[in-house]
Order: C-alpha cells, then structure tokens, then sequence
C-alpha cells in the first residue's frame, strides 16, 4: 500500500513515525493528516533517505532547494557540493532540476548522495532528450513524456512536478486576458508550445491516469505544478492562474482518490496583500492539500537580492498557511546559483518559514527563540552561536570584532544595555 492507503487503513508506517518524532506530535496526528489529504510524505519505495520529511498543515514549514545543471554549466561535482550545502544549511527537501550535461548520471548522483527527499520536473528530462535526438521540443511524443516519469519514478524519486492544470481553456484564458510577462515556468512554457504547435491538448492531462499509476507503483507523491505562475507582480491572480488552481484542486481529487498523495504548487511573483488571499484560496479549491510555494517574490525589482524578496513574501505565506516554501537565491533571474547561493537561499528560507512557524503556533517554534533571547540576556555567547539558524556565520562575526569587555559585543561595548539593567535590575 501507498502511504496515502495505509493512512486510511488506520496504519501508521514507519515514515509517519519518524514524521511524529521529527516534529514532536502523536503519530495518530500524523496517520490522521496523510489519511485526510493535509499531510504528505514524500518517499519513494526505493528511495531510502534518513531524514523523512512531512510536509502539511500542522507541522513546521519546510523549506526545498532547488539545484541541478544548465546547457552552459554541467559540472556533476558542482551539483553534489550544491546538495551538500542545502543540506548542511538545513533544506528539508532538494529537487534536481537538471537541463545540461549527463542528466541521467547527475539525478542519479544525487539520488545516491541525498539524505532528504529528492524531487524532479520528468518533462525536463522528456524534452532534453527530444533536442539531444535531434528534434524540437513541440516533436516529443506524449509517450515519450510519460515515460520519463516511469524512469523517474523507476530510479528513486520521492516526488515529481506534473504540469497538468495547463490545459488549452486555461491558456485562452490568459491569452485573452493578457499579460505582461508571459509564461515563466520552464516546464509550463514546454507544455504550452506543444499545445499550440500540435493543436492539441496537453497529453500531461489527458493521460494522468497513467501518472497517478506510476506514481501508485513506487508511492511518488505528485506535486502539481503551477505552469501559469506569474512570473511578475502585474500578472499576479490573474485568471490564467486561477483557472490552473481549479483544474489542479480537481486532479488532487483524483489523485486521492487513487490513492496517490498530492500537493499543490502555487506563485511565484506576487504583491504583499495578495499573499494571504492565494493561500486561503488554495486551501478552499484543493481541500486543504498542502501548499509548495515559490517565495512567493513580493518585488520584481530586487535583482541580486531575491532571496530577501522571496524570504519577506513565505514569511507572510507560512503565516497564512503555506506548508513549503521553495527557495530563491540571490542569483534568480540572472544565472545558475553557485554553492555560495544555495547556502544563501536556504538560509533566507528557512528564516522565513520559522516567522511563519511562529505566528502559527507551531509547537516548539517560538520556545526556540526564546531559549536564544534568554542567553542574548545573560550574555552567554556560546550557547546563543549554537540556537542561531547559521551558527558558522555567526560565530564568524563574533570572532571578527571582538570586544575589550568580554561579555558585550562591539556594537555598545561597556554602554551594553542589557548588561546595565542587569547590574540595576
């Protein structure tokens, strides 16, 4: 049985119990959530990885990195430090996104090498070998794109993207409607290009029964992807998005009803006081399926810097309900992010999703900024570099301008406030 069956046949598997240990709750609470469709878990049934993550309402917010290669910079060791850094920096999950190089042997690599879950985009890998071939990307054939989640199901992958809520009523929509920046998914653009060159409709809706029994097979939980995210905050709700988020909510019914866990994708570029209004909606149209959001970016002006557009807009999304906040790194928009970035990315992220944590109520989240603002009191250096999200960097500052009064640092020196209090108080 899948997870999703063996919830709803009153089993609590070992994944959801290592879940409940992870994120101090009763395992029932976990059965309970994976059996309504408010919890996931992604793990393949080949895929052994030792820090199992669930991801849904009720839990922490977790935080994904993407990496993998581009057609200019394919370098596999490049893509293994990549992992290494998300998963030192704390990412719960990491997807392979690969476009360049051997592809095949990368995904592999990291599947290998990963103690997370691993996630992939199938039709990437569709379309690289169609152009590897010698053909177009519009000449793939549908059970060439349905193959490759076969292969991707087949080589360990505990959850895969499905643009399938790209339909052609959904893109007439947004070509009506009209926007200012397009398409920006890479996976949605393939999708739409094959439509319209083919007239036809997209053969990754048209045949999702076929994907809901790959994904049955090997227990892949789907995530559906959000081909008609809006890739600027003009584009923001607009109806070609909204018209996916339906379609989406309808095949997270099927894929239930098959037994398959899902998740629904979601923006992208999108203004601060739409963000709440998204994740409401979300939540209504998908029953309650948990939430993989992409910052979402609250300004498109912040070249160089989106890891703190992205961190202000999950914040503001986790609070509101979002369960996954996919990272941006300080490279998005302008190149392949180095090891540098992915670090970053993860770190802004996991920031963001803590806020988030905290104004739900998380149980734990706030105890653990207290703990630090209660050493920040007594001025215990150590223990505070310890509780801190980047102890590394921490540490780094602290040892880099040292103070002449040991216990204070150099921002106030022998002025320290808490120190003065203290000796008052």
């Amino acid at each position: 049985m899948t997870q999703l069956e063996s919830a709803r046949a009153g089993v609590t598997t070992s994944q959801m119990a290592s879940v409940a240990a992870a994120e101090s709750r009763d395992p029932e609470f976990i059965r309970s959530g994976v059996a309504e469709g408010t919890i996931v878990v992604p793990a393949n049934r080949l895929h052994e990885i030792s820090s199992v993550c669930g991801v849904g309402a009720g839990l922490r917010t977790k935080v994904n990195a993407n990496i993998g290669s581009s057609p200019d910079r394919a370098i596999l060791e490049e893509e293994l430090a990549k992992l290494r850094a998300a998963c030192e920096a704390g990412a719960d999950a990491v997807m392979d996104l690969s476009i360049g190089g051997d592809i095949d042997l990368i995904r592999k690599e990291v599947l290998d090498s990963s103690n997370v879950p691993v996630g992939s985009v199938p039709l990437y890998d569709a379309a690289v070998k169609a152009v590897e071939s010698g053909k177009s990307v519009v000449e793939m054939t549908a059970g060439e794109m349905v193959a490759a989640f076969e292969k991707h199901a087949r080589d360990g992958m505990d959850f895969f993207v499905v643009h399938c809520g790209v339909t052609r009523e959904s893109v007439e929509r947004l070509r009506t409607e009209g926007r200012l920046a397009q398409i920006v998914s890479r996976g949605g653009a393939f999708v739409v290009e094959w439509m319209v060159y083919n007239k036809a409709e997209n053969p990754l809706y048209e045949r999702f029964d076929e994907i809901l029994g790959i994904a049955k097979e090997y227990d892949v939980t789907l995530s559906l992807g959000d081909g008609l995210r809006p890739g600027c905050l003009a584009d923001a709700t607009d109806r070609g998005q909204v018209q996916e988020l339906i379609i989406q909510g309808e095949l997270a019914d099927k894929a239930r009803a098959a037994g398959v866990q899902v998740m629904i994708e979601g923006p992208g570029h999108m203004p601060l006081d739409q963000i709440e209004m998204n994740v409401m909606l979300e939540k209504r149209i998908c029953k309650g399926a948990p939430f993989y959001v992409l910052g979402p970016l609250v300004t498109d002006v912040a070249l160089g810097y989106d890891h703190i557009s992205a961190a202000i807009g999950g914040a503001i999304a986790a609070a509101a309900g979002a369960d996954f906040l996919c990272y941006v790194t300080p490279a998005e928009h302008l190149a392949l992010p180095t090891v540098q970035d992915v670090k970053a990315g993860v770190i802004a992220t996991r920031i963001a999703a803590h806020a988030g944590d905290v104004a739900k109520g998380v149980p734990g989240a706030r105890d653990w900024d207290d703990s630090l603002a209660a050493h920040r009191r007594a001025r215990r250096w150590d223990e505070q570099m310890e509780l801190a999200i980047d102890p590394e960097t921490a540490r780094q500052y602290r040892s880099g301008s040292m103070p002449t009064v040991e216990d204070v640092c150099t921002m106030c020196g022998k002025y320290c406030s808490m120190k003065g209090v203290e000796e008052l108080l």
